[in-house]
């Protein structure tokens, strides 16, 4: 049903052909990019090394298969302030990103930053919902244009306070109404709304665009307490055959451990069901 990815930023300081090699040797058909591992500011990567990158990724046999942690840096940039300045170049930068995952062959980009998105104090949640309604409507023209969704994920309220529920994100979407926008659900996340995953998941239906795989304990899927199947009743119950990529938190383990390790649980888990 679903394919299998993993999140590069786990592999600390490890180069891109290396990470690939891992994905593929581990049994994962996709590496999804944190764009800040390979520069602090996209506009930096010529064309020349994004041909590189895609073509190590062809000759490992994995699809890069889009961007997360989008706005880690450059800094001052900021989804819901109330300088339009400041979200004309913020606009600029989803501008640049969805070019480079384009670039790199990839069709999903994850739009979690919280510290970029808070509701500042000078704003109402509706005017900032209104101001990032109009940064993502600003950016889905050049997103159609090379194929690539924005997916905004629910983070947990103790990360941010703009989209912290799946509805919330659900209403982001109908409220820019285009096919390219959608909602990115992670099971970290999820775990904050205390209520079971796969009836976050169903309520989410067609909207849901991507998905993170990880514990509620901010591990990879079966390192701790959190139990995937409601995970997979519920993707099963909305057809979702896109990508399951893992994505963690806690790097101790190592790069080849919490690979193997993901790989394992997951597919034993996707199987059962």
């Amino acid at each position: 049903m679903a394919k299998f990815a993993i999140c590069n930023e786990f592999c600390e300081g490890w180069e891109m052909p290396r990470v690939f090699d891992l994905a593929a040797r581990t049994g994962f058909s996709g590496v999804e990019v944190a764009p800040f591992t390979i520069a602090a500011d996209v506009r930096d990567i010529p064309p020349g090394q994004r041909k590189e990158i895609r073509r190590a990724a062809d000759q490992a046999g994995v699809e890069i298969i889009g961007l997360h942690w989008l706005l880690v840096s450059p800094e001052g940039l900021y989804i819901t302030h109330s300088d339009a300045s400041i979200r004309a170049e913020t606009v600029a930068y989803f501008r640049a990103l969805v070019q480079l995952c384009g670039d790199l062959g990839g069709t999903k980009m994850v739009i979690g930053s919280p510290k970029q998105r808070n509701v500042l104090p000078e704003l109402t949640y509706d005017q900032a919902f209104d101001y990032a309604r109009e940064v993502f409507e600003s950016v889905l023209p050049d997103a159609e244009a090379r194929g690539v969704d924005l997916c905004i994920e629910p983070l947990a309220r103790t990360e941010t306070d703009f989209i912290t529920t799946a509805a919330e994100g659900v209403a982001l979407c109908q409220a820019v109404d285009h096919p390219r926008f959608k909602v990115h659900l992670d099971v970290k996340a999820m775990s904050d709304e205390g209520r079971p995953y796969n009836e976050i998941i169903e309520a989410t239906g067609a909207h849901v665009g991507h998905f993170h795989a990880n514990d509620a304990n901010r591990g990879y899927p079966g390192s701790g307490d959190t139990d995937f199947r409601p995970v997979v009743e519920g993707l099963r119950a909305i057809g979702y055959a896109g990508w399951v990529s893992v994505e963690v938190f806690d790097f101790s383990p190592g790069p080849e451990a919490i690979a193997a390790k993901s790989m394992d649980y997951l597919s034993r888990v996707f199987e059962e069901e």
